[in-house]
């Protein structure tokens, strides 16, 4: 182990010993601890303020340079007991900003929509381009539900159309929407750091002067109705939020729901029945995008 590498201390453990081990890391020294699921287990997107770790968790401590971990790996035994798997591992320097950046890529949706990290660019012909960066808000993408609805959106005539992204968190659909030919999108959501968020890649593609975006409550919002509608939120919220949802879609218009896992389908059609002639289940890698139509 080279005394250029830093080390990394890692604990397997469960999400109520979590925080205490993240603890016990920063005391002998760590720079930094991250979380990581240990078992490949699905966390839903939190509610604002909720904070949740996956059952089996992966606590990872970041030491200085040539540290020597096994005074530190020592203590925690004695602290935690035998029964903790831990280990140290040593972790190459190298230009860490560079390698975070090899991992993302142009990525396609339907015929002609593409999604494309700022430092990358899409040379297809009549291709239409969203730059958009990974950051705090939800929505960049690569997520299955995230796809489905620009999926959706794609396959969609919206030209000089109004369309509703209720719950907008990185604002990626009503951008999409609207480079995809939207007259106007509308954005709403309950986490401030997902509007700001929306506005700041509405800025960068140029189309914030046909964005309008709102702090969402459990109350009436007093917005136009929209001829299209999109919500990728969770199965819980959107069933709850259905009157709100439905009374904000116009007569006749469309509906495209998601971050719904494919066996909670049911219960959210079931909640949108009431107002909606619903269709049949789309499904991908386990989660399912729910289309329609306002009655």
């Amino acid at each position: 182990m080279s005394n250029s590498d830093w080390i990394q201390i890692k604990l397997r453990t469960t999400n109520q010993l979590a925080d205490t081990i993240a603890d016990l890391l920063e005391q002998f020294g760590a720079l930094s601890v991250s979380y990581t699921d240990a078992e490949d287990s699905p966390i839903l997107e939190p509610r604002p303020g909720e904070r949740k770790l996956w059952p089996n968790t992966e606590v990872t401590g970041l030491l200085a340079q040539g540290t020597d971990p096994e005074p530190i790996l020592s203590a925690l035994k004695a602290i935690l007991g035998d029964h903790i798997p831990m280990m140290a591992t040593h972790l190459e320097d190298k230009n860490w900003i560079r390698a975070w950046m090899d991992q993302f890529k142009p990525l396609k949706f339907g015929k002609r929509l593409w999604i494309c990290p700022s430092w990358l660019s899409v040379d297809e012909k009549d291709s239409v381009v969203v730059m958009l960066d990974p950051g705090l808000a939800f929505g960049t993408g690569t997520h299955p539900t995230t796809a489905l609805c620009l999926e959706y959106l794609d396959s969609l005539d919206l030209a000089g159309k109004q369309v509703l992204d209720y719950g907008c968190g990185s604002g990626i659909l009503a951008i999409a929407a609207l480079k995809l030919g939207a007259k106007n999108a509308l954005g709403v959501d309950i986490d401030e750091q997902a509007l700001i968020a929306s506005k700041e890649n509405a800025t960068r593609n140029g189309v914030i002067d046909r964005l309008e975006l709102f702090m969402g409550t459990d109350k009436k919002l007093n917005l136009p109705k929209s001829p299209i509608t999109v919500a990728n939120i969770l199965a819980g919220p959107l069933a709850e939020l259905e009157p709100i949802i439905a009374d904000l879609t116009e007569s006749g218009g469309l509906l495209a729901l998601s971050g719904i896992l494919t066996e909670q389908a049911d219960s959210v059609i079931e909640a949108y029945s009431r107002d909606f002639i619903m269709n049949k289940v789309k499904d991908k890698e386990g989660w399912a995008l729910l289309t329609g139509t306002r009655k």
